[in-house]
């Protein structure tokens, strides 16, 4: 790998490690906002959710626009955006303002997120070394969503809610300060095509809707008007957004796209194992705090051994998928999820980190590097530059909506579970936990079934150095 892939690498792995991080920190922090400003619990939840939704509804549309526009273009303005509501989320002295901060925080962190992955689709062609940078990638990533809750612990302790806000303002600008030269500039595109407007707002307020929904689940429950009312609106949106696009001359996302059938199972696949796995850091944090009396901070350090063994395991993920194949890999990834997250529902109310967190939280360390490198990989598998900002922003949007869908499912589980127990409070929590776990284990028992049925295109062999990519620093 040149010298200047490992910067331009480096920089875009560090961003997904805060756009990650981004989605945890503030669920450590929340408490102490809704003590000191006087938030109720209904509008707290919602400085946590405005995040979800925000992101989740404008991941698609930022892929393409990334296409469109120049995908360097739109990293350095998503993190601008990012840095800006950030500033307000630290002056914030209201439920209000933080709840606009952090939706703002979300349409920077989705722009970002979508020309992340294309630039890197861009700078390194299918092969060994796309497999080693989605692994570095990766990696950043599961360390990100374990890191969030360690550090929103730490943050809130010692500095205050504000620097959980203020963190993104300084990581913000040390992030954009070198894009400009680490990254490759590529021209917007010339063909005259524009954005598809129509077909734009409608998927953008189908996706948001539907991410409203599921996040109202835990707040409201499934059956709640406003529940079943977003979700109907979302399906005619989307339902609405597919018309469009049959007739639309130049689509925002082409439906030939899903006529592979590659890219279809592995978006599908990318959801399953963010449903399955995501839930899990929530989790078993709250079990450690809840149950068995550990402080915040030291909840979320339980989650740094998974955190350590994930990069690790992505060090080499590539030279496993060279070895034996990239199903061969994601198959065993799902059955170690599996067997990790069914390992993890034997915890009791009596036990400990290192008999109930530690070995299963080490499986699931080996499991989340493999399935999320290679559904990444078969996602983008043959995917032309062109359309690379399309690709990242529909594995993105599996991603995200995995992880909301997870995590309204596996805690509506545990919730009921708990509920319908009789016995008294750390059992019956200890028992909602467990039914959980088993939920996301069966979950990832269908991903591997199904992972079984992926077809890996014929590459051709790659090249030792990609010779048409070059780095100017002006646009």
């Amino acid at each position: 790998m040149r010298a200047d892939h490992r910067r331009a690498l480096a920089l875009l792995a560090c961003t997904q490690f805060v756009l990650i991080l981004d989605t945890s920190v503030i669920n450590v922090a929340a408490p102490s906002m809704g003590r000191e400003l006087d938030i109720s619990p209904a509008a707290l939840s919602w400085v946590a959710n405005a995040y979800l939704v925000s992101f989740g509804g404008l991941l698609l549309l930022s892929g393409r626009a990334a296409d469109l526009l120049g995908r360097r273009r739109v990293f350095i303005t998503g993190l601008a955006t990012l840095a800006a509501a950030s500033v307000l989320g630290t002056v914030a002295n209201s439920a209000a303002l933080l709840i606009i901060a952090r939706a703002a925080q979300g349409v920077g962190a989705a722009m970002s997120a979508a020309a992340a992955l294309a630039l890197l689709l861009m700078l390194f062609q299918d092969g060994p070394e796309r497999h080693r940078a989605l692994g570095i990638f990766a990696a950043m990533a599961g360390a990100g969503g374990a890191a969030g809750t360690v550090l929103g612990g730490v943050l809130t302790s010692w500095l205050g809610w504000e620097s959980t806000f203020a963190m993104n303002v300084i990581v913000g600008l040390a992030l954009i300060v070198p894009a400009r030269r680490l990254l490759p500039a590529d021209r917007p595109a010339a063909d005259g095509r524009g954005i598809d407007l129509p077909g734009a707002i409608t998927v953008t307020l189908g996706l948001a809707l539907l991410a409203y929904a599921l996040v109202s689940t835990g707040e409201a429950g499934w059956r709640a008007p406003e529940t079943l009312g977003a979700g109907a609106a979302a399906l005619v949106l989307l339902a609405v957004f597919t018309v469009l696009e049959r007739r639309a001359a130049h689509p925002l996302v082409p439906l030939e796209i899903f006529r592979r059938r590659t890219l279809r199972l592995a978006n599908l696949l990318a959801a399953m194992w963010q449903m399955s796995l995501f839930p899990m850091f929530f989790l078993v944090s709250l079990y450690l705090q809840a149950v068995l009396g550990h402080e915040p901070v030291i909840g979320g350090l339980g989650l740094l051994p998974l955190s350590l063994v994930v990069v690790l395991t992505a060090s080499f993920a590539d030279r496993l998928i060279g070895r034996f194949g990239l199903r061969a890999v994601m198959t065993a990834g799902f059955t170690l999820v599996a067997l990790g997250m069914a390992w993890q529902s034997l915890l009791t109310a009596d036990g400990s980190f290192v008999t109930d967190v530690l070995p299963p939280s080490l499986i699931l360390g080996v499991a989340l590097p493999l399935v999320s490198i290679t559904t990444n990989v078969a996602a983008t598998l043959g995917t032309e530059e062109h359309e690379a900002g399309l690709a990242s922003g529909l594995v993105n949007t599996s991603l995200q909506f995995g992880s909301v869908i997870g995590l309204a499912v596996l805690s509506g589980v545990a919730a009921a579970r708990t509920g319908a127990s009789e016995a008294g409070e750390a059992v019956a929590l200890t028992e909602g936990f467990a039914a959980a776990f088993l939920t996301g284990a069966a979950i990832a028992v269908l991903a591997a079934l199904i992972s079984l049925r992926l077809v890996v295109p014929a590459q051709p062999p790659a090249t030792a150095e990609p010779t048409a990519r070059s780095f100017p620093t002006t646009s």
